[in-house]
């Protein structure tokens, strides 16, 4: 069987080394270095990369993407899509070898998209960036997806494999808005890129578009999934906490709540919004909703503050002020198992125990 790893590049020298280290269980590594002006290039030759370098202009990830994947030898059996800042965990092209079967087109596998200190997964979902070598092609300007142009996919599943995911904080996002708008107009039914543009909008302050983009995205035809609706709720309920417009941030978070009631997250940002309006019963009663919700669904949409500490947070301080001093210690304590040396955390926790004393 032959696998190659394609990727594409732009001053990640730094993740080179452990990058190529991952991927050395392949048959031959391609990436297309689309402007680097650090030792990117020369550190993946000297790595035994096969590197070719092209400019991409105008830019978009889907031209990237294709002209990187028509590097790959037309003989691959298996195609797989990575970037310099993701590691493979050892044994993957086994796992490959031993799940593939001749009418494969595509895996799905696991994807660790954060880390805690610890190497510990806070967000894990699929991904399904391996497949068969003709076929498939990247398209959106942004966010790409693979598409497949001969009928109809055969997945796979391939729970044994996970990347993880280590990206540099400091690289900018800057080119997601205008791609994100030029994705959306080429476009305009795309529920994915719709949400993910309200998204951006969002990210970026820009309250109101961001309201309007992902009240667009909820009256899309193809916006039928609920995970993905009840984060844009969740957004636009968050955009009107920022314009300070709490009750209809308290009724977009409670529309999420309805629309994916097994999912933490609108609890969690219910209870936010209490507890910065000092309502500490309502912050004390969404969390402990949102803790009755055990399973960590494998998606994107999980928000990390979810399933750290911060819930166990808010409930030792609601209920220091509602003078239950002997649950704020417990939950305190809860919190500080997550991260035990926060001084905030532990200054808490001395307050709470001589309330309590």
């Amino acid at each position: 069987m032959k696998i190659y790893v394609y990727a594409i590049a732009k001053n990640e020298e730094q993740f080179v080394t452990r990058w190529v280290n991952s991927m050395k269980e392949a048959d031959g590594i391609y990436v297309l270095d689309t402007g680097s002006t650090d030792h990117t290039v020369e550190k993946l030759k000297e790595e035994g990369v096969h590197v070719t370098q092209e400019i991409i202009d105008p830019w978009r990830f889907d031209v990237a993407r294709n002209k990187s994947l028509y590097l790959v030898p037309e003989d691959a059996d298996v195609c797989v899509c990575t970037d310099l800042d993701e590691v493979f965990e050892k044994g993957w092209r086994e796992k490959i070898e031993a799940a593939w079967k001749k009418d494969t087109t595509r895996a799905r596998y696991n994807y660790n998209w954060s880390l805690d200190k610890d190497n510990k997964p806070i967000v894990n979902f699929y991904i399904e960036k391996m497949h068969c070598r003709h076929g498939y092609r990247w398209t959106h300007p942004v966010h790409e997806v693979l598409t497949y142009t001969q009928g109809q996919e055969n997945y796979i599943l391939i729970d044994g494999i996970t990347v993880n995911h280590y990206p540099d904080p400091t690289k900018s996002r800057g080119s997601y808005l205008p791609l994100l708008k030029l994705s959306v107009q080429e476009d305009p039914e795309d529920d994915r890129n719709t949400h993910y543009l309200g998204r951006e909008y969002m990210y970026y302050g820009k309250w109101q578009q961001s309201i309007d983009t992902l009240k667009k995205h909820l009256q899309l035809k193809k916006a039928t999934w609920k995970d993905e609706r009840a984060a844009s709720m969740r957004f636009i309920g968050r955009c009107y906490k920022n314009l300070k417009d709490y009750e209809n941030a308290r009724i977009w978070y409670q529309k999420a709540i309805e629309e994916a009631p097994y999912l933490r997250d609108a609890y969690v940002e219910k209870a936010l919004l209490e507890y910065s309006l000092e309502n500490y019963k309502e912050v004390e009663k969404d969390c402990l909703k949102a803790l009755q919700i055990r399973t960590h669904l494998k998606s994107y949409i999980n928000e990390t503050f979810s399933w750290d500490g911060t819930i166990y947070d808010l409930l030792s301080i609601s209920c220091y002020y509602q003078g239950k001093y002997n649950y704020a210690i417990y939950f305190v304590d809860l919190a500080l198992d997550y991260n035990p040396t926060d001084e905030r955390l532990l200054n808490n926790k001395k307050i709470f125990q001589e309330k309590e004393a």
